[in-house]
C-alpha cells in the first residue's frame, strides 16, 4: 500500500479568511503545527506567516477594521467554553478580553470604527447568552441584553448604533431582533409560524434593509431582502436549493451568495439592488467563509472538494480569474490518487429514495464503511476527507448517506426524523445495508460521530444481522442521559428534534441502544474526548460497560485532553490508525486489530 495512516492524517487545511483593514494581507486559520491557529499572508500571494503560537485550537479570527490588531476565540482542551482575544500587530501582544473561563463566548465582531467588540456569554448563569458590548483594549463587558435564551450577534449596524441578534430555539427555528445599543429596545423582524431559519444576515449600507437567507415561506432556504422599516420580505431566488451563506460587500454594491446544488456549492452574484448577474467561474467543489476586501473589489472564500484538501482562494470581482492564495500540503500523497465519487440514491422502506455520497475502490465487491453524519440536521458532502481517501487506498468502499433529517433537501426532508419519526432514519441505515447486499457488497461496517455514533448504536441494537462491525465516536447511547447531561444551554435546543423528558421520556427510553445493548453482536470500537461538554464521556461509559457485561468485543479509546471530537493531531494519529485497524479486522482486509480493551490517552 502506498502511505501510512499518519501521511493521511497530515494532510492540511486552510479556511477563514478575513482582510485586514488596508487590505494588503490576509488572515486564515490551518493546523499546520497540529491544532488551528492564526496565519496570515500576503493578499498578492506569498510566504504566510503565524500568528498565533498555542497548544489549544482556534476557533475563529477577524481583522478589526481600522486597525492591525485581531480578535479570536480560544477554548481549552475541547470543553467549548471559548474566550475572547486581542491580538496585537504581527502577532505581538495578546490581551484577554473576556477572562471568564467557566463562561462560554461566542464573538459578534468589531464594531465599524473598531472601538468596540460584541459578543454573547453564559457570564450571568452558565446557561442563557446575554449580549454583551466591551471596549477594546482596555474596557470591560457591559451587558446591553439581559436575556434567557442561546442568542447570536449576527452583525453590527452600519453605524454602530445597533446590533442584528440571533435568537435560537432548535437548529432549524431562529429570529432576528434589532438592538438599538442606546435604548437597550430590542426589535422582533422576523415574525413567523412554525419552523424557519433566518441566517447570515447583511446590513446595508443606508441601515434600511438587510439581506439574508430565510426558508421561512417555502421548503428551502432563499436569498430574500427585509426592509427594516415595513419588515417586508421579497426573495430573489426560487425556492429549489438552499442557500448558504450570503456576504454584502462594503459599499453595498455586490453581493455574493453560496447555494447547496446535490452537495456542490454554486457561487451567484447580484448587484446592491438584487439584481442578477454572470455567475463567477470557480472550480467545482464546496465554498465558503465569504469575505469580500475593505475596497470591495475582491472576494475570499475556502475551497475544498473531493480531491482538493480547504485552502484559501481570491478572486476580483466581477468578471475576475479566482485564484488559490494558501497552498496547503498533501503530505506528499498526489492529488490525482485522490478518488471523486457518485451521488446515487437508494430506496427506502416506504419508497423514499435516500441520497448519499458513494466511494468506490476499483474491485466491486469491496467491503463497505458506512459513514453517517452527525447533527442530525447535517448533511454529507463531497468534501476532502483524509479518513475515506486512507479507507479506499486499503480496499474499502465508504458510503455516507444522507437519511431522513438530513439538510440539504428542504424543510420537509429534515423534519421527517422528528421525535416519534426518529427510528425511521436507523431503518434508512438498513436499507442502505440492503442496497449494498444487492450490488454485491457483503462485508458492511457502520461508523459515525456524535448523533452518527447514536446511529452506529441504533444500527447494531435493531439490524445486529446486517453488520460486521461498529465505530461510535462521541456517540448518544442513551437519549435521556443524554439530555439530562448535555450542556445546560444545549437541552432546550435539541429537545424540539429529539423530544422532551417530560412528554416523551417513555418513548425516549424504548429507542435508547443502552437498553438494548444484549443485541450488540458485532465488535465495537468506542472513542470519546473526557471533556465532551455536547455528548459527556458518561454516554461511552455507558454502552461500553453494558456490552462487556453482555460478554461482547469492545474496544474503548478515552482522550483526556479532547472534547466533542479529536482536535489535536496527536489524538487523531493515535486514534485513526486503530479504528483503521479495527475495521481492517473485521472486513477482511490486509491488516488486522489487537485485543480489545480500554485506552486512556
Amino acid at each position: 500500500m502506498g502511505h501510512d495512516f499518519g501521511r493521511y492524517l497530515k494532510i492540511r487545511g486552510a479556511w477563514g479568511a478575513g482582510w485586514s483593514p488596508d487590505g494588503q494581507r490576509v488572515s486564515f486559520l490551518t493546523e499546520i503545527t497540529g491544532v488551528p491557529q492564526v496565519w496570515e499572508v500576503p493578499a498578492g500571494g506569498g510566504w504566510p506567516e503565524q500568528l498565533t503560537f498555542h497548544g489549544e485550537r482556534v476557533s475563529g479570527a477577524e481583522y478589526s477594521p481600522t486597525k492591525d490588531e485581531i480578535l479570536f476565540g480560544m477554548d481549552a482542551g475541547g470543553n467549548e467554553r471559548s474566550q475572547l482575544f486581542l491580538l496585537g500587530q504581527g502577532g505581538g501582544e495578546e490581551r484577554d478580553l473576556t477572562r471568564d473561563p467557566g463562561a462560554i463566548h461566542y464573538s459578534g465582531g468589531f464594531s465599524p470604527d473598531g472601538a468596540r467588540v460584541a459578543f454573547t456569554a453564559t457570564r450571568r448563569n452558565g446557561t442563557d447568552f446575554d449580549v454583551f458590548v466591551q471596549d477594546v483594549p482596555d474596557g470591560e463587558p457591559e451587558v446591553v441584553w439581559e436575556v434567557s435564551g442561546y442568542h447570536t450577534v449576527s452583525g453590527w449596524g452600519p453605524d454602530g448604533s445597533f446590533l442584528i441578534v440571533a435568537r435560537h430555539r432548535s437548529n432549524t427555528d431562529n429570529d432576528l431582533y434589532r438592538l438599538d445599543l442606546e435604548s437597550g429596545e430590542a426589535t422582533l423582524l422576523t415574525p413567523h409560524e412554525g419552523e424557519a431559519r433566518f441566517r447570515s444576515p447583511n446590513v446595508t449600507p443606508d441601515g434600511g434593509r438587510l439581506y439574508l437567507a430565510t426558508d421561512r415561506d417555502g421548503d428551502f432556504v432563499r436569498l430574500a431582502r427585509l426592509d427594516l422599516a415595513t419588515l417586508e420580505l421579497g426573495y430573489l431566488t426560487p425556492d429549489d436549493h438552499d442557500v448558504e451563506e450570503v456576504e454584502l460587500s462594503p459599499d453595498g454594491r455586490l453581493l455574493a451568495v453560496t447555494r447547496n446544488v446535490g452537495g456542490y456549492s454554486d457561487l451567484m452574484l447580484f448587484n446592491g439592488r438584487g439584481g442578477r448577474m454572470p455567475d463567477p467561474e470557480v472550480p467545482r467543489g464546496i465554498l465558503g467563509g465569504l469575505a469580500f476586501s475593505p475596497d470591495s473589489k475582491k472576494l475570499a472564500f475556502t475551497l475544498v472538494g473531493p480531491t482538493r484538501n480547504p485552502d484559501v482562494w481570491t478572486m476580483p470581482l466581477p468578471d475576475g480569474e479566482a485564484r488559490r492564495l494558501t497552498r496547503s500540503s498533501t503530505a506528499g500523497i498526489p492529488p490525482r490518487s485522490f478518488r471523486t465519487p457518485t451521488i446515487v440514491r437508494y430506496p427506502s422502506f416506504d419508497g423514499l429514495e435516500i441520497p448519499a455520497v458513494f466511494y468506490e475502490p476499483e474491485n466491486s465487491d469491496a467491503p463497505v464503511v458506512v459513514n453517517v453524519h452527525g447533527g442530525p440536521e447535517s448533511q454529507s458532502r463531497p468534501t476532502f476527507a483524509p479518513v475515506t481517501q486512507y479507507l479506499l487506498g486499503r480496499g474499502h468502499a465508504v458510503l455516507l448517506p444522507n437519511v431522513r433529517g438530513s439538510t440539504g433537501y428542504g424543510k420537509r426532508y429534515t423534519h421527517l426524523d422528528d421525535v416519534r419519526l426518529r427510528m425511521d432514519s436507523v431503518k434508512d441505515l438498513a436499507h442502505a445495508a440492503y442496497w449494498l447486499r444487492e450490488r454485491g457488497h457483503e462485508r458492511i461496517a457502520v461508523m459515525g460521530g456524535s448523533y452518527g455514533g447514536f446511529m452506529v448504536l441504533a444500527a447494531l441494537t435493531e439490524y445486529p444481522d446486517l453488520w460486521s462491525a461498529g465505530v461510535d465516536i462521541v456517540g448518544i447511547a442513551n437519549l435521556v442521559t443524554f439530555l439530562e447531561n448535555t450542556g445546560s444551554y444545549r437541552r432546550a435546543l435539541r429537545e424540539p428534534e429529539y423530544g422532551s423528558l417530560e412528554n416523551d421520556g417513555d418513548f425516549l427510553r424504548s429507542i435508547s441502544p443502552i437498553h438494548k445493548a444484549d443485541r450488540i453482536t458485532a465488535p465495537l470500537m468506542v472513542v470519546h474526548g473526557k471533556n465532551d461538554p455536547r455528548v459527556p464521556v458518561g454516554e461511552a461509559e455507558q454502552i461500553v460497560a453494558r456490552v462487556r457485561e453482555n460478554g461482547g468485543r469492545v474496544e474503548y479509546l478515552l482522550y483526556e485532553d479532547e472534547g466533542h471530537g479529536l482536535a489535536k493531531l496527536a489524538n487523531r494519529l493515535d486514534a485513526y490508525p486503530r479504528i483503521a485497524a479495527f475495521l481492517d479486522d473485521h472486513l477482511g482486509s490486509p491488516a488486522g486489530a489487537g485485543p480489545g480493551g480500554t485506552r486512556h490517552i
